[in-house]
């Protein structure tokens, strides 16, 4: 089987992976699921559901395993503008009291 690499959508970290991500599988470096649509290719902020693909049942918890049957990994390149961190420190400034 092919080795790849997935990328975890918290952490950031790498992991080499062989086989599929089972629904219980978890990001070896901060321990969160790996199988979440937080991780999936279609997870789309805005989207219908937060998701591009339009047949997929709603899933309410974006960080949590779920058992949607549409879900594929996420490859390539994280967007910076992700980083929950960032955008927190972001809007503590924006609305920091001089």
């Amino acid at each position: 089987m092919a080795v790849w690499t997935f990328s975890c959508w918290s952490c950031r970290q790498e992991t080499e992976m062989e086989d599929k991500v089972m629904r219980d599988n978890e990001c070896p470096h901060c321990r969160l699921d790996m199988r979440s649509c937080k991780n999936c290719q279609y997870y789309d902020p805005g989207a219908h559901n937060d998701c591009r693909e339009t047949i997929a049942e709603y899933v309410p918890e974006k960080e949590r395993a779920n058992f949607c049957g549409m879900w594929t990994a996420f490859q390539g390149e994280r967007d910076p503008g992700e980083d929950i961190n960032a955008a927190k420190a972001k809007l503590e400034a924006l609305f920091k009291k001089k």
